[in-house]
């Protein structure tokens, strides 16, 4: 069985996020969506929040899981048998700083990260755009799954 995790904090899950477990739902056999959680960090919508938006956005998918952990996410491989890591790539800048964490990774553990692309249309979004129209009262509809349209 080839089971695969999508990492991130999903503050909050966007349409780019979401295309990319689009695609991945179609490699592997379990994607388990994990919500990292960094006591460090400042997050604008709760752990349960995040985790609830992305529960409503894959209710009728059977190959995903969603979790959250904390700590290192090769150990939470290890713990859970998963022999990948799957991660989206918008532009250069996100595969220069993937490749080092999944270069680190590899050399953690035996643990192979899949880049994917995520589609033209969602390239440009990410999750602190997002928070930053928010923030701002703009319409954020368009870069977010409905389950986020609050």
């Amino acid at each position: 069985m080839k089971r695969a995790i999508f990492p991130g904090s999903f503050d909050p899950i966007t349409l780019g996020h979401y295309n990319i477990i689009q695609q991945g739902v179609k490699l592997f056999d379990e994607l388990v969506i994990a919500i990292g959680v960094n006591s460090s960090k400042k997050y604008m919508f709760s752990l349960e929040d995040r985790k609830k938006f992305i529960e409503k956005c894959f209710k009728n998918e059977k190959k995903i899981k969603i979790v959250t952990y904390e700590g290192l996410t090769v150990n939470y491989c290890k713990a859970h048998n998963i022999n990948f890591i799957l991660r989206g790539l918008r532009n250069s800048n996100d595969f220069e700083y993937e490749k080092g964490i999944a270069h680190a990774n590899k050399a953690l553990t035996n643990i192979e990260t899949v880049f994917l692309l995520t589609s033209p249309e969602t390239s440009y979004i990410s999750s602190s755009i997002v928070r930053d129209i928010i923030k701002n009262n703009g319409n954020y509809a368009n870069f977010v799954p409905k389950s986020v349209r609050i």
